[in-house]
C-alpha cells in the first residue's frame, strides 16, 4: 500500500490534484476537510464540535481528526494506497498518524509539497468562495487560515523532509502540469 500526502497551503491545489490522481492511480482519499464538512452537514457531534475552531479559522483539535480518520481507515481497508489531503497539519498530528499507520501496518512513503505564492492564494481562495459559497473563504479567514499554515503546518515540510519523504513542487500552472509534476514522483515510488 502506498500513502502519500498532498501537503500545501490552503488554496494551493491539494483537493483538485488529489481527484486526478486517484483517477490516475486509484489511491483511496481522505480529506479531513471534506469529512469535516460532511460531519458538520450532518450535524453529528464531532461535526459540531468542528465548526467552531473551523468558522474561526483554527485547526480542528487532533484528537478528534485522528480518531476520524481512524474510524476511516478502519471502514476501508485501502488496497492501493491513500491519498491524504489536509492532514497532517501540525507535528504531533504526523507524529499520531505515523502511529495510526504502523496499526494498521503501513507507513506514509511521500510528502507532495504544492507550493504557491500567499497572494496567488488569497486569489484562489476569494475566487472558490464566490463560486462554491464556501463560508471559510473570506477574506478575514482565509487571513487567518494562512497564518495558522505558516506558524503551525510549515515546519512539516523539514519534519518530513529530515526523513527523505518531502518532495517540493511547483503549484502554479496549469492543472495538468502540476499533475504531471506529481506524477513523476509518485512513479518513482511504485
Amino acid at each position: 500500500m502506498l500513502n502519500v500526502i498532498i501537503f500545501g497551503a490552503p488554496g494551493s491545489g491539494k483537493g483538485t490534484q488529489s481527484e486526478l490522481l486517484i483517477e490516475k492511480y486509484g489511491f483511496d482519499h481522505i480529506s479531513t476537510g471534506d469529512l469535516l464538512r460532511a460531519a458538520i452537514k450532518n450535524e453529528t457531534e464531532l461535526g459540531k464540535a468542528a465548526k467552531g475552531y473551523m468558522d474561526a479559522g483554527q485547526l480542528v483539535p487532533d484528537e478528534l481528526i485522528i480518531g476520524l480518520i481512524d474510524a476511516v481507515l478502519a471502514e476501508r481497508k485501502p488496497k492501493v494506497g491513500l491519498i491524504l489531503d489536509g492532514f497532517p497539519r501540525t507535528i504531533p498530528q504526523a507524529d499520531a498518524l505515523t502511529e495510526l499507520f504502523a496499526k494498521y501496518d503501513t507507513a506514509v512513503h511521500a510528502v507532495l509539497d504544492l507550493q504557491v505564492p500567499d497572494a496567488e492564494l488569497v486569489e484562489r481562495l476569494l475566487k472558490r468562495g464566490q463560486d462554491s459559497g464556501r463560508s471559510d473563504d473570506n477574506l478575514e479567514t482565509i487571513q487567518k487560515r494562512l497564518g495558522v499554515y505558516h506558524a503551525q503546518t510549515a515546519p512539516l515540510a523539514e519534519y518530513y523532509a529530515e526523513r527523505g519523504l518531502h518532495h517540493a513542487l511547483q503549484g502554479t500552472g496549469a492543472v495538468a502540469e502540476i499533475t504531471e509534476r506529481i506524477a513523476a514522483v509518485i512513479d518513482t515510488l511504485k
